[in-house]
């Protein structure tokens, strides 16, 4: 915010000075605000970690309301700094004129003071010589004052005559004479300078009063215009503060503004790149998938002519699928069979010919089919969705006997499958994948 003018120092009437017209002036180099971090902070983020392998949670996608709103937003508040910056300007004009008439004001004042000064000192020079006229004028009258003694001791009207024959001596006659002289060339010039002096003492008197008056009243007028003149500069200042007090307000508001657009426009764009991210990942799984596909369609092709093979010794693949779980201790249980993952309805096939000992509900494994090999073997089909055999049925090797499903205990659509060489039903388990290997059916997936 801009700092608000000092009001004029008592010691210098009106003048603010050049550190007053500076602070006005630095008001107009106010430094802009950096908006550009508000972005980088936006999208970095959301961009922090997209390298990484593990799956991100959706970013947030502004609105298209949204982003016109904080457009919206930012433009009023852009008219509205573009308004009231036009105030700060034609305030600070006008606090300028005002600074102008302030110090003129000022200057008046000091010069009618000066003015008073000079008057009053002219007064006393006037005073003074009055004093001197004074002095004179007692001088001439002391003198007539004692011819007029002397006339008076020598009898009442003594001409200058018998003055000059009434005589001690020739020292008294040079005395008489020379004062007979004085009054008779000086009497009347006496009586004039004494006059004239009065005539003086009343025209200097008048003036020193007039000049006086004149100057007390120019100062009191150049006073009173001081006075408004800071009043008005105080207005100004406060009119001043108050403009450049909202302008500092609203640029807030537009830096509010413009940090919040940019951080929706930081969040829409994230949520694009996301999105071109997880268009671009879910490709690449297509890709993986598609090509996982066909590799399996391609070992199931293998398995097949494998299978084939096999079927001439009497054995078959009891699912075609991917493998989700081997034998072995899981959970401090143990897994006493091999998983086949699979679609619901991939058909189940007879892994030997034999003949079915039960096909029905099956603890664990919802539905299920046990089969006896010739070869004495017991073979288990569990999680099935339904069977085709019923027990006492005789099947051939690959023959269908059921479809995979996911019943009973499973988290997703399989084929258990378990093998029992001694002939026991619900014990005697072994790995079944090196059991069909050595039987010329290889399962991948498990050692």
């Amino acid at each position: 915010m801009t700092q608000a003018l000092r009001p004029p120092s008592p010691a210098e009437p009106g003048r603010l000075g050049e550190a007053g017209r500076s602070r006005v002036r630095a008001g107009r180099r106010r430094p802009s605000r950096l908006l550009a971090g508000a972005l980088t902070a936006a999208v970095a983020a959301v961009l922090l970690g997209a390298g990484g392998g593990t799956a991100r949670a959706e970013p947030v996608n502004p609105s298209d309301e949204q982003l016109a709103g904080a457009q919206t937003a930012q433009d009023a508040a852009a008219a509205e700094v573009g308004r009231i910056a036009g105030q700060v300007a034609a305030a600070e004009a006008q606090l300028e004129q005002v600074q102008v008439l302030a110090e003129a004001a000022g200057t008046a004042y000091l010069a009618a003071e000066e003015a008073r000064v000079q008057a009053e000192a002219a007064a006393a020079r006037a005073a003074q010589d009055l004093q001197v006229a004074a002095d004179a004028v007692a001088a001439a009258q002391a003198r007539v004052a004692e011819f007029s003694r002397d006339t008076y001791k020598n009898g009442g009207e003594l001409t200058s005559e018998m003055a000059l024959l009434d005589v001690g001596g020739p020292s008294e006659l040079v005395q008489k004479a020379a004062m007979l002289s004085y009054v008779g060339d000086h009497q009347v010039d006496v009586l004039g300078v004494m006059e004239q002096a009065r005539v003086q003492q009343a025209q200097a008197d008048a003036a020193a009063r007039a000049a006086r008056d004149e100057s007390v009243a120019a100062e009191a007028a150049a006073e009173g215009a001081r006075v408004e003149a800071e009043r008005q500069l105080a207005n100004q200042q406060s009119v001043y503060t108050q403009v450049t007090a909202q302008k500092a307000a609203l640029d807030q508001q537009l830096q509010d503004a413009q940090v919040q657009l940019l951080s929706l426009q930081g969040e829409r764009n994230a949520f694009q790149a996301w999105q071109q991210q997880k268009a671009a990942e879910e490709a690449a799984a297509r890709l993986a998938e598609e090509q996982a596909r066909a590799q399996a369609l391609a070992d199931d092709r293998q398995a097949l002519l494998a299978d084939a093979e096999a079927a001439g010794y009497g054995y078959a693949r009891p699912a075609v699928g991917t493998t989700s779980s081997c034998f072995g201790a899981r959970w401090g249980v143990t897994h006493f069979g091999v998983d086949i993952g699979a679609p619901i309805g991939t058909p189940v096939r007879a892994a030997t010919a034999g003949v079915v000992q039960r096909a029905g509900p099956a603890t664990g494994f919802g539905l299920a089919v046990y089969l006896r090999g010739d070869d004495g073997a017991i073979t288990v089909y569990g999680h099935v969705n339904q069977y085709f055999v019923r027990a006492g049925e005789r099947v051939a090797a690959g023959e269908q006997i059921a479809e995979v499903g996911n019943r009973g205990q499973s988290t997703g659509p399989h084929l258990h499958f378990e093998v029992h060489p001694d002939g026991q039903m619900h014990s005697g388990q072994v790995d079944p994948v090196p059991w069909l290997r050595a039987r010329g059916i290889t399962v991948r997936g498990c050692g």
